[in-house]
């Protein structure tokens, strides 16, 4: 028997986790000083809020958490005798997994019969969503750990994302996307297209000028990558940003047609500590990342 577990940096709210059987680990984000833990010191994420701040200046830090508070989330399933497997953001983007195993190297010398799976999904937010929800629906389903990790072999990297911000400052503070700075010194106007790599971080691929030339070209990269796209969800996630998230759904739909499943997901604010505000992204299946 096992338990699954993700964590909010994947997007994923108490209410889908509970769909799924997720265990939710929060990710925190720091305002002012003080830690904030997502859907545990609020209920409900009101990203209008928290992005109507950040563009009036206020400038969100993130840390990882302790191992303290991994053994603590961990411990009392391996004590009743339960497996788990962790479907979290990508390993190559923060610390914090750096502190997963200092706790994990203590419960297997306390539970030494115990299994831990890490499933790594190489992403963040909607680059973790969209396999997270398939790791959830395979376990509803009854698959194994075992099972699920060896979907996990090939189809992580078939998850591709590729999304664009508006106000470069986030990521130009946070230092996370490779190629930024040298975009930084252009006109502008000029927005880069960000994608997940195969190796769980984030890189500049191209770059566009005005909203229209940035949707259009993301949507040649969709055309052109997609691989079964009406097997799978097509997530979209913007960080209040309805109007281009819109925009890019109609293009999708113009493309794909109405039996398209796609579904809207809001950056969650530890993310969107990052990436900043009129952020817009898409995730989807595709031949490879």
């Amino acid at each position: 028997m096992y338990v699954i577990f993700t964590d909010t940096d994947t997007d994923i709210t108490p209410e889908k986790a509970a769909e799924y059987g997720y265990h939710l680990i929060s990710m925190p984000y720091t305002v002012n000083g003080k830690d904030v833990f997502p859907y545990v010191d609020f209920d409900k994420f009101d990203s209008k809020a928290f992005y109507s701040s950040l563009r009036k200046g206020l400038m969100p830090k993130t840390s990882g958490l302790s191992p303290e508070t991994y053994y603590e989330a961990f411990a009392p399933f391996f004590k009743e005798g339960k497996d788990i497997l962790y479907a979290h953001f990508s390993a190559a983007m923060s610390g914090t997994f750096a502190a997963m195993n200092i706790a994990l190297e203590r419960l297997k010398e306390e539970y030494p019969e115990r299994k831990f799976y890490s499933l790594d999904t190489k992403g963040i937010t909607i680059g973790s969503y969209n396999i997270v929800c398939e790791v959830g629906q395979m376990y509803k389903d009854g698959k194994s750990a075992e099972e699920i990790m060896k979907w996990a072999e090939t189809e992580v990297d078939k998850f591709a994302t590729y999304f664009f911000v508006e106000d470069l400052s986030f990521f130009r503070r946070s230092g996370r996307v490779s190629g930024i700075s040298a975009i930084m010194g252009n006109l502008i106007g000029i927005r880069p297209i960000i994608t997940m790599n195969s190796e769980g971080k984030m890189a500049s691929c191209d770059k566009a000028r005005g909203r229209k030339q940035v949707i259009a070209k993301i949507m040649n990269v969709v055309e052109e990558l997609q691989e079964d796209i009406y097997s799978h969800k097509v997530i979209l996630a913007h960080s209040d940003y309805e109007d281009a998230a819109k925009e890019l759904e109609n293009a999708l739909r113009a493309k794909f047609g109405e039996k398209l499943d796609i579904e809207y997901v809001d950056i969650n604010p530890t993310a969107g500590s990052h990436c900043g505000p009129n952020g817009v992204g898409v995730n989807f299946h595709a031949k490879h990342r």
